[in-house]
């Protein structure tokens, strides 16, 4: 039976969502879609001319396959199964199917999490090929406030590949690790008593190098994320939810806003929250000059920035990825760094995360 929350004025204790468990089942049910009313944000504004995608619904819930136990099951079995909030699969550039659980539509704003970073490292590409960066620049070029960090050592390609040799640890369960300092500084968990505060940005000053040579393992660490927005400000001369805005979602054309949330003191942590459809396209309007020229772009989009990210360009839109960045987040095109890098792995891979 689903529990009713927040359902009362105010809600019985046994309902209520809060910062401290917003995150866990079951007031994760209403925590993902109500992200605002939790934590601070800041909106990222969509296009003023969207258009809809076209349908063209096929009937795929009945298809089987092997479930992660071994079992058959199908796509619709495993969709209620799975506790999933949205699924809309686009095949050809039109929406084949669609469906929503758990007290969710199509308009309804979703948290997704670490697609942030997909969304984040998709915005460098762009910023990369307008000339506002370079991804070989030194990050203090940008933030010089990371001098005495792990970050003084590493360029922007570094982030952009999660190829920083920093000793930060993405523990999801460790009750007194790097994770758990991290939300703190975001704002995501309330800060224990007795304990400081500390702000974003201030926490990503502290990080230290772990010896690993930057560039030559892969590590996947949240913080990286957060510094690219940073980069991406100084850059720009812009908040980061701007940047967002004017370079990606709104020339994707999408059709609602979204937000991301920010700290304390309004310092962006890069999880972005947006609606699962209807996604939406229009002919990108001028860019306006500045020093810093970019693209933004929201959560809607992701459908459509995969199809530019194979080269197609998505729905008789202008292209607005530039395609010789595409590659460059995991292996570089350039001759000496043409290789693979190695994966580190400080516990088993999850792909998902609780709260990450």
């Amino acid at each position: 039976m689903t529990i009713a929350l927040m359902d009362d004025f105010p809600p019985a204790p046994d309902r209520l969502v809060t910062l401290s468990n917003w995150r866990k089942a079951p007031f994760s049910a209403w925590g993902f879609h109500n992200v605002r009313r939790l934590i601070p944000t800041a909106n990222i504004a969509a296009s003023g001319h969207a258009v809809a995608l076209e349908m063209a619904l096929e009937e795929i819930g009945l298809i089987g396959f092997n479930g992660h136990d071994g079992n058959p099951t199908t796509v619709r079995q495993a969709l209620r199964a799975t506790d999933t909030d949205a699924f809309v699969v686009l095949r050809r550039g039109r929406i084949a199917t669609e469906w929503y659980g758990r007290g969710m539509n199509a308009t309804t704003p979703h948290i997704v999490f670490s697609v942030s970073k997909s969304i984040c490292g998709t915005l460098g590409g762009i910023l990369a090929d307008r000339g506002l960066l370079d991804p070989d620049d030194r990050i203090i070029d940008y933030v010089p406030e990371l001098a005495s960090s792990v970050y003084a050592g590493c360029t922007i390609r570094h982030l952009l590949d999660m190829a920083v040799g920093i000793a930060f640890n993405e523990d999801y369960d460790d009750p007194k690790g790097d994770v758990v300092r991290y939300r703190h500084a975001a704002g995501w968990d309330p800060v224990p008593a007795g304990e400081p505060p500390i702000d974003l940005r201030s926490f990503l000053a502290l990080q230290k190098p772990d010896g690993a040579k930057h560039g030559e393992l892969f590590h996947y660490v949240s913080t990286n994320t957060d510094v690219l927005g940073w980069v991406y400000e100084r850059a720009c001369d812009q908040p980061y939810a701007d940047i967002v805005s004017e370079y990606l979602w709104t020339p994707l054309g999408a059709e609602h806003d979204a937000y991301i949330t920010v700290d304390a003191r309004g310092r962006r942590h890069l999880r972005h929250t947006a609606r699962p459809r209807p996604l939406r396209r229009d002919d990108p309007p001028a860019r306006r000059r500045r020093r810093a020229a970019g693209g933004a772009g929201r959560v809607d989009r992701r459908y459509q920035r995969v199809r530019r990210c194979r080269g197609v360009g998505a729905f008789g839109v202008r292209r607005h990825l530039p395609e010789s960045q595409l590659p460059q987040q995991m292996v570089s095109d350039r001759p000496d760094r043409g290789r693979a890098l190695r994966v580190r792995h400080s516990r088993p891979v999850d792909l998902h995360p609780p709260g990450g």
